[in-house]
Order: structure tokens, then sequence, then C-alpha cells
């Protein structure tokens, strides 16, 4: 693994054998991210933790990507539109999922925005 420092923040460059199979990943449209730094060592218990007893209306897709080491967690989600996130993170079922990953979670940051795939001309 390699940093690099892009935009005041340091990136982890990952060999290409470590890298998950991303193809097929869809983020057109409505998506929401959010970025956990975990406390050392929790990841298995915050990953227990975190799945939702149900799954909102409005949700098309999910993604779920960890650093090498397990300690920062990315949680991107794609969703049919922004009254459908919005009802959701407002929700119970939603109160309680937070509830529950808190005691793992050292700092989170999360944003919501539209999202489009980047055509990469191959020649």
């Amino acid at each position: 693994m390699r940093t690099s420092s892009a935009g005041g923040r340091n990136v982890h460059l990952l060999a290409a054998a470590s890298v998950p199979d991303l193809r097929g990943m869809d983020l057109d449209g409505y998506v929401w991210i959010t970025t956990r730094k975990l406390k050392p060592g929790s990841r298995e218990e915050f990953s227990r933790s975190w799945r939702p007893s149900e799954f909102p209306e409005g949700m098309l897709k999910a993604y779920e990507l960890y650093s090498p080491d397990g300690n920062e967690v990315v949680g991107i989600s794609v969703w049919e539109s922004i009254e459908s996130r919005d009802r959701y993170r407002l929700s119970e079922v939603e109160s309680r999922r937070r509830q529950a990953m808190a005691p793992y979670v050292l700092e989170e940051a999360s944003g919501f925005y539209l999202g489009r795939e980047l055509k990469i001309p191959r020649g």
C-alpha cells in the first residue's frame, strides 16, 4: 500500500491484487456516502451491529468498503430520491442502527451527492 496526499487528505493506494472487484458498481443517481473511523480491532463487532432490521424503501443499492487494516469503513448507498433518503435518515430504524454502531465509531462524516459514471475512452 502507498499513501498519496490529495486535497490535504492522505489517500491509501492499494496494490491491484488487494482491491475488491467493484465492476458493476452503479453510482448514478442520489448517493449517500458515509465514512467511519472505527476503534482499532472492532471491525467484526461493528459489522454485526450496523445492519438495519429492514432495508428502506427507496434504497436502490448499497456498498460497504473497508480499509485494509479494518479501521475505516465507507458506506455508499444509492437512492431513488432525496426524499426517500431523508425519510430513512429520520426513521426509528436508522436511529436504532446508529445507536448500535456508536460504541465502535471514533469519527463519522457523511454527504449526499448526485452521481454519474465517467466513461473512460478505450483506445
